[in-house]
């Protein structure tokens, strides 16, 4: 169901760094449905083509690495060459360093942590530096929300023991924390969404195993115990880059079903369900 009402973000141009699917992908759509631009960033060029044609005369798309500190200026500034502005940044974009390495700390290899930092930390740093620099020059601030997990704040060592992963995300509250406070005076908001375990492409690993997806319907136990869904999502980020929020920042707001306030219950030996240990 569309909940997102239309123009709630009416002349706003915004730049979604990981916008070809999942999360970003909804966001975006949810975006143009309440009166925005959108400019999406993605690293697959076909992807990219693809979503531009679905989404409509509103939106572009620019095929690059995050990773790459050209990437988002070249986002931005075609916002601002085709729809005449820079309102927001979303910052979605990022992934698992377990093929890499990522795992518990004493098995976590060097190859491991420098991937998912790179993935998840070096991405957010050099679209968030755009973004704010682009806010000073204009002077008249702007909204950046980033994208971190509950993992940060709240583990769940036997199914989801990456601990690169879990570092990098709480490293992406601190920083919005942080930069939230500084550049408040500028008008300037940096806010943080934190989602539990939600149906995207990096979840596909833990929606195999029938194991996790019991453990989950316990510990996000909202509507009867599921997975998160990427609309789930969407009204706080239409929240967060519109004028909504306007006297908010450096906030953190978990959309996790409950993740962060439950235990959780794990099967036993026997198949039977014991409470989270």
């Amino acid at each position: 169901m569309d909940t997102v009402n239309a123009n709630r973000m009416q002349g706003k141009v915004v730049v979604i760094v990981g916008g070809t699917s999942g999360l970003g992908r909804s966001a975006a759509e949810a975006c143009l449905r309440a009166g925005a631009a959108v400019v999406g960033v993605g690293r697959d060029a076909e992807k990219c083509s693809a979503a531009a044609s679905a989404l409509g005369p509103q939106a572009r798309m620019v095929s690059g690495d995050a990773c790459d500190p050209r990437t988002v200026e070249q986002a931005i500034r075609l916002g601002i060459d085709e729809f005449g502005g820079f309102d927001g940044l979303y910052h979605v974009a990022g992934g698992s360093g377990r093929k890499h390495g990522d795992g518990p700390l004493d098995q976590l290899s060097d190859e491991g942590w420098h991937q998912t930092m790179r993935l998840n930390l070096d991405s957010l740093f050099y679209s968030n530096r755009a973004a704010i620099q682009q806010f000073l020059r204009q002077g008249r601030g702007g909204s950046v929300l980033n994208m971190a997990s509950v993992l940060a704040d709240s583990p769940s060592p036997r199914f989801f023991a990456t601990h690169a992963y879990a570092t990098s995300k709480a490293a992406a509250i601190g920083m919005a924390r942080a930069a939230a406070a500084h550049y408040a005076s500028a008008n300037i908001r940096v806010n943080v969404i934190a989602p539990g375990l939600v149906d995207t492409p990096l979840a596909q690993r833990a929606m195999a195993d029938e194991e996790i997806m019991e453990y989950v319907a316990t510990k996000q136990p909202l509507e009867g115990g599921r997975i998160g869904r990427p609309a789930d999502v969407d009204e706080a980020v239409v929240y967060f880059l519109s004028d909504e929020s306007r006297f908010v920042t450096g906030q953190v707001l978990r959309v996790d079903g409950g993740w962060s306030l439950t235990e959780g219950q794990y099967r036993d030996p026997h198949g039977d369900r014991t409470k989270a240990e």
